[in-house]
């Protein structure tokens, strides 16, 4: 029996084409130069569940701290958006009641109104959930604004074996860490409330991504995941 814990992460495939060619797309779209007017963003999502005490907390007292039961009961589910702007530091953090299309199309549109009001053309980087598609404006949104909203993103997919390649899995890293972890939130009015105010502390700090892999590294460390071509 061994005491070393185990990490996780995405094992990639080695020598697989398509991998690292979308490992390359995303790589090179991080790496550009910051364009106001042509800025680019990233999606991550992860599922929440609703989590209820089923006995109060015993108050703290000068001998002990405040205790809590370790049981609960689960009523609910709910799904976290974190939308990013890894250049300038800026992250919105929003949460719906249902995984749909129409969620994170709805999470989209609340980052082009605060970020880009005046129609920018912008490169989103998502995963290959079918949540992240053009096709969800439409679940969203009339035609006419499912359109204009389409024709203003192009779409960088991360590959299958690396969705967290880009600065919204992050910043969806920090937010659970720094405000959700080990806690039970029973209330998306609760959930809401704390996730706004997370984004305006990070913010405020406009703390950028330094994205420091670019393609070169990745052929150098990760030389094993690509083909083998003879010569």
């Amino acid at each position: 029996m061994t005491t070393r814990q185990l990490a996780s992460g995405v094992i990639p495939p080695e020598q697989e084409a398509a991998c690292v060619a979308g490992r390359e797309e995303v790589l090179d779209t991080s790496a550009a130069a910051y364009a106001p007017r042509h800025p680019v963003w990233c999606l991550d999502a992860q599922p929440l569940q609703w989590l209820q005490e089923t006995r109060g907390p015993i108050a703290a007292t000068q001998q002990q701290g405040k205790r809590v039961a370790d049981a609960d009961e689960r009523h609910g589910t709910a799904r976290l958006f974190m939308c990013a702007d890894p250049l300038s530091g800026f992250r919105q953090a929003t949460a719906r009641g249902r995984r749909t299309k129409a969620a994170g199309a709805l999470a989209v549109a609340q980052m082009c109104d605060t970020r880009s009001p005046d129609g920018e053309q912008v490169t989103l980087v998502c995963d290959h959930l079918n949540t992240h598609t053009k096709g969800a404006f439409y679940d969203a949104f009339a035609p006419e604004r499912a359109r204009a909203s389409s024709k203003r993103f192009t779409c960088c997919y991360t590959p299958q074996h690396g969705s967290g390649l880009h600065g919204a899995a992050c910043a969806r890293r920090c937010l659970t860490s720094q405000c959700l972890h080990d806690r039970r939130i029973a209330a998306l009015t609760a959930l809401h409330t704390d996730i706004a105010l997370w984004s305006e502390q990070t913010n405020a700090n406009q703390r950028g991504v330094d994205w420091q892999c670019r393609i070169e590294n990745a052929r150098g460390k990760l030389k094993r995941l690509y083909p083998k071509i003879q010569a």
